[in-house]
């Protein structure tokens, strides 16, 4: 592959993953608020509400910011090769 090519790989690979994180910590969020407002409504599992998040939106949000994280790196990999190139 020609230079040109690997560096349009990275920056779309790049832009991708960050698209995907954010999606991610945005339906995690959404998903946890919309589970905790149709339980509050029960008197008897008031108590856990206090304690914190199911395991299920913590891995979607800790997910979202290891793919903000790839992509980030991805575009910073991406300014070095253009920078060098």
């Amino acid at each position: 592959m020609r230079y040109v090519e690997w560096f349009i790989a990275l920056l779309i690979l790049g832009v991708g993953f960050i698209v995907l994180g954010i999606v991610l910590i945005v339906r995690g969020k959404g998903d946890e608020g919309w589970y905790f407002s149709s339980l509050s409504t029960r008197p008897d599992v008031r108590k856990y509400l206090e304690k914190k998040s199911l395991p299920t939106f913590i891995s979607l949000k800790v997910g979202g910011r290891i793919s903000i994280i790839v992509g980030v790196a991805l575009l910073i990999l991406c300014g070095v090769l253009w920078r060098l190139g």
